[in-house]
């Protein structure tokens, strides 16, 4: 299936329709979360653990005065700090106070101006439950320092929903050190979009997803910007093969790859893309790397530039089906003129990696004489480079490839831990597959091929790059489970292929 993720508007939309068509009483479905997280913090620390509930005024806080009674009714060692500086306590947040109360009085310290901190050690279990999904600015003044002080102890931090401090979607302008640390965030219903980001991980630490039966009519009925493909989704989009398939019906790809010296980046993407099931494939390369190729691709047919060394002259690309672009070219003068006159003249379904990427990017105002429908596969530097000004974070970076793909019209794969296809109409996908054993010189250039070859096949543009990116980290788990993350090379991803494909 393809699962949504909702923005913070939509998440409170959300809740209020469930709590309307279920029906279910606010403070009710508060219950079902709290016992929801109160039991996955049971099944991760026992009865011995000193328990510290840190708790806001909102329904986060309630939240967390919910969890501290189901504990101490566990017989856990509880404490719970809520602040109510303002004299304003959300209605279940209330009613969570008082419940807690008639269960233990001496459990709760109600915070209104000054605030003793307690001493929290190693052993210490910190639920933080300041602030959830809900804020829309930076934490200041009295909970920042609250954040500050338990960010510097040493104790093993929870966080309910998003650490506090952090917003929903957009980080940018965020003041980092007043945003929890947590080791393990245990978010409600589904992912946010700020943990797809890797430089938020380092405040969410493990991130487990809580089912608290929220409606699923809203989430099938509502549209979502963002969404995140499994092997489910995937599954269904692959195509089968004719019993009656040849060569001739499987698609032609055309892969334009490789200089004197980068004759590898070539060979990785020519397996990959045969690999990806594809009928033929024809290497347009300089005339130095034929008898490699020969050797380490037998099954591709080998076209030679005029220039024995540099990509210097553009191909027929007529009698293709897809093409592939960038791997290894290198960034002579002569193979600037060459890309664009490649691109320029190109009429079927393309893939534009590497250094096409980086010679774009020196050439900026040349993306706009670009051909629809394009695939770009950069990475973060490379999409850093295509920008006008350096993206700040990575939803920044995220926002300018989005921006980029409707612009041109295209489809922008930015790739990383979560890769994330900008699609033409402003949505974006993410991937779930892969691990940072395929943080590895090559890896790209895999991915590059097996897009290309799927367009050959005939998947659309947008299915052969969620294909793709969805494959190839399949492809790199396996690798990583079967010879260990530190180990993983580009080609290892190649020879897993297979495996990949089997398991859809």
């Amino acid at each position: 299936m393809k699962m949504k993720i909702f923005t913070s508007k939509q998440i409170h939309e959300l809740d209020l329709y469930t709590i309307e068509h279920e029906p279910v009483s606010s403070i009710d479905l508060m219950e079902r979360a709290a016992e929801a997280l109160s039991r996955s913090i049971r099944q991760r620390w026992d009865e011995e653990t000193p328990v510290v509930v840190f708790a806001g005024p909102g329904n986060n806080g309630g939240d967390g005065l919910a969890i501290a009674r189901m504990l101490l009714g566990e017989g856990y060692n509880v404490m719970v700090y809520l602040f109510n500086v303002s004299g304003k306590l959300s209605a279940d947040c209330q009613e969570n106070r008082d419940r807690l109360k008639k269960k233990n009085t001496g459990a709760l310290k109600e915070v209104t101006q000054e605030f003793d901190p307690p001493k929290l050690t190693r052993e210490t279990l910190v639920v933080d439950a300041l602030f959830g999904s809900g804020l829309n600015k930076p934490l200041s003044g009295g909970f920042a320092a609250v954040v500050r002080y338990i960010n510097q102890s040493e104790a093993t931090v929870v966080s309910v929903d998003v650490p506090s401090g952090m917003m929903t979607e957009d980080n940018t302008f965020n003041v980092r050190q007043n945003i929890i640390v947590a080791d393990l965030t245990l978010t409600l219903g589904m992912k946010k979009l700020c943990m797809f980001f890797a430089d938020n991980q380092e405040n969410l630490g493990e991130v487990e997803v809580l089912d608290i039966g929220l409606s699923k009519d809203f989430i099938e009925q509502t549209e979502a910007q963002f969404s995140v493909i499994d092997k489910e989704r995937i599954r269904c989009l692959i195509k089968g093969r004719s019993d009656f398939a040849h060569k001739g019906t499987m698609g032609h790809a055309l892969l334009v790859s490789g200089s004197y010296g980068m004759c590898g980046a070539t060979i990785l993407a020519s397996q990959a893309c045969l690999r990806s099931g594809v009928g033929k494939l024809t290497v347009h390369t300089p005339s130095l790397n034929n008898d490699i190729m020969q050797i380490a691709v037998p099954e591709a047919i080998i076209h030679h530039d005029r220039d024995e060394k540099v990509f210097s002259a553009a191909s027929d690309s007529n009698a293709y089906s897809a093409m592939g672009i960038g791997p290894g070219l290198g960034k002579a003068d002569t193979t600037a003129i060459a890309l664009m006159t490649q691109l320029r003249s190109s009429k079927i379904p393309t893939v534009v990696d590497a250094d096409a990427l980086n010679i774009l990017a020196s050439h900026r105002a040349w993306l706009q004489q670009l051909p629809d429908a394009l695939i770009f596969t950069p990475h973060p530097k490379e999409m850093d480079r295509l920008c006008d000004e350096p993206p700040v974070d990575d939803y920044d970076r995220l926002m300018k490839a989005r921006d980029m793909a409707q612009r041109l019209h295209g489809y922008v794969l930015l790739k990383g831990h979560y890769s994330a296809l900008c699609l033409p109409t402003g949505q974006i996908v993410f991937n779930s597959s892969g691990n940072a054993g395929m943080a590895t010189a090559g890896s790209g250039d895999v991915l590059t091929g097996i897009i290309t070859g799927l367009l050959a096949r005939g998947y659309s543009q947008m299915h052969a790059a969620m294909i793709g990116m969805y494959v190839h980290g399949l492809a790199g788990d396996i690798a990583a489970n079967e010879l260990g993350m530190e180990s993983v090379i580009a080609s290892d991803i190649v020879k897993y292929l297979p495996k990949a494909m089997r398991k859809l």
